[in-house]
């Protein structure tokens, strides 16, 4: 890298510095390794071996470290690399004072009336607001927000033409400008969604991969964004929120509507857009009411057969339901008919394909109904086998007499369920008076006392099997994975990630800790 950067000595415009570097830096954007930090590996690793160089291309690298690195650390590192190179009489090349000083101009974004995705144009000068390049962020809003690509041009009058144009010649195009603040809230949240996936630290819900992000254009440009977008002013976010009173009133509407008045199971119906809203508001940049062919795809063949346990009855539902809602919903959009009408033919083209990919998961899992049910009260999918390693007994018959008493979601519950696991005793409530047997006679062991040492080794597992359940940090059942796969038993990882969990200062060091297992 360091031999790569002598090239770029000879440059004459910081643009071009700026994408050359920004590419360098990309090179290992995403690369994952267990247990070992790449980006703070190479770039540490970079920044210490340009400043002992003591060469002028060393010194270029710490200049465009320090405007353009991801992380805050590396950027002061590199800063007080360049002092000390500085010290010794070294050189920067013209360019290096001029990384990432651009001054915001103005904001657009491109798309058409589905929405699928918009291209976000940010206009940025140099020295004065007269444009000398635009950055182009391409935000997938079925991939949850994610960033999909990015590219720079200078020719910007040339390019908000043919914007324009498009408009006036397409009526189903839109080009509107954004307020700076609002496009820096736009981009910051998708700069931190596309981060966390090809981090790992949180499992794409659509079938969007760390591996489909990190190549090409997006990797060459994401410290180029990430620096540009710090650029922009702060702004007050437009984001909605949707919370859970207003998701039920959204519901209740459709339920109530013509739409919806052909739908013969009303319980299930009611079920089905619970999820259709969810995926709506927590996938799509909280715009549940958005319908297109792309969007419909999305939902039917990676959300829900990766994130929802549905019942038979709901399975079977889900389709019309979705359709009763395109129709409902671009009405309200006013979404052309024709766009109406193409959404509908791919929920119909879709269905027998949902109907072969999705999987009731309690039938080859051999789960009752009632155990999927404690286990997956919100029907999350992606959380059962972690739900069962923090409480196996909920998968299991012994429970049939008394689900109340061991209710996964109170820290009653909880105690009760790991002290039955883990001790084989279970203290009954007074009030009951009654034995729980299912067929067996004294399957557990009454307390006899309090042990005080017990007691608090309780408590420490109660704390890691509530983070277990509701899943955080997301690398904490990675780590107890690659355990388990490495053979040890559900005791000996239990107390491995116990002793992380206590023993870690905060949550980027459990984090830390988590990922060295």
């Amino acid at each position: 890298m360091l031999r790569a950067a002598r090239a770029l000595l000879a440059m004459r415009h910081p643009l071009d510095a700026e994408l050359s570097f920004s590419e360098l830096l990309g090179t290992w954007w995403g690369a994952r390794l267990p247990g070992l930090d790449v980006g703070r590996l190479l770039g540490e690793g970079l920044i210490t071996h340009a400043t002992a160089s003591g060469k002028p291309a060393g010194l270029g690298v710490l200049a465009a470290i320090t405007a353009l690195g991801t992380s805050a650390p590396q950027r002061e590192l590199a800063e007080q690399g360049m002092i000390a190179l500085r010290e010794r009489g070294l050189q920067a090349p013209a360019w290096a004072s001029q990384l990432g000083v651009v001054t915001p101009i103005a904001a657009y974004v491109h798309g058409d009336r589905f929405g699928d995705t918009d291209d976000v144009v940010c206009v940025f000068g140099r020295d004065s607001r007269v444009p000398e390049h635009a950055l182009i962020l391409v935000v997938d809003h079925n991939g949850g927000g994610l960033l999909r690509d990015a590219w720079v041009t200078t020719k910007v009058e040339r390019l908000l033409r043919q914007c324009h144009e498009r408009v006036r010649t397409d009526d189903f195009a839109r080009f509107e400008e954004l307020e700076l603040g609002q496009a820096r809230s736009l981009l910051l949240r998708a700069l931190e969604r596309t981060e966390n996936v090809v981090t790992g630290e949180v499992d794409n819900p659509v079938g969007i991969s760390a591996d489909d992000l990190t190549g090409g254009s997006l990797a060459a440009h994401f410290a180029l964004a990430s620096s540009r977008i710090e650029r922009l002013p702060e702004g007050r976010s437009h984001h909605p929120v949707w919370r859970r009173d207003r998701r039920a009133v959204l519901a209740a509407r459709f339920l109530a509507s013509d739409q919806a008045a052909e739908l013969s199971d009303s319980y299930a119906a009611s079920r089905c857009v619970d999820h259709i809203i969810t995926h709506g508001c927590d996938v799509d940049s909280g715009r549940p009411l958005r319908v297109s062919p792309r969007k419909v795809e999305s939902f039917l063949l990676h959300w829900l057969p990766g994130r929802v346990v549905l019942l038979p009855e709901e399975q079977e539902a889900m389709p019309h339901v979705l359709a009763a809602w395109v129709r409902w919903a671009g009405a309200l959009s006013e979404l052309p008919e024709v766009a109406v009408g193409a959404t509908l033919d791919t929920v119909w083209d879709t269905t027998s394909t949902f109907t072969r990919v999705y999987r009731d998961p309690a039938r080859p899992l051999g789960l009752r109904q009632e155990a999927v049910r404690r286990l997956l009260p919100d029907g999350d999918f992606a959380s059962l086998a972690r739900r069962m390693f923090a409480f196996p007994l909920l998968a299991s018959e012994l429970l049939t007499d008394a689900p109340d008493e061991f209710d996964p979601s109170t820290s009653q519950g909880r105690r009760a369920l790991l002290r039955l696991d883990h001790y084989g005793e279970y203290e009954e409530p007074p009030h009951n008076g009654r034995h729980h047997s299912s067929g067996q006679d004294h399957w557990y062991r009454p307390v006899q006392g309090t042990d005080p040492e017990r007691e608090k080794e309780l408590d420490r597992h109660e704390r890691l099997a509530k983070r277990l359940w509701e899943g955080r940090p997301a690398n904490l059942w990675a780590a107890a994975r690659r355990l388990l796969d490495r053979g040890m038993d559900r005791p000996a990882v239990w107390a491995r990630l116990t002793e992380v969990l206590f023993s870690a200062t905060d949550e980027s060091d459990l984090r830390r800790r988590l990922d060295a297992l």
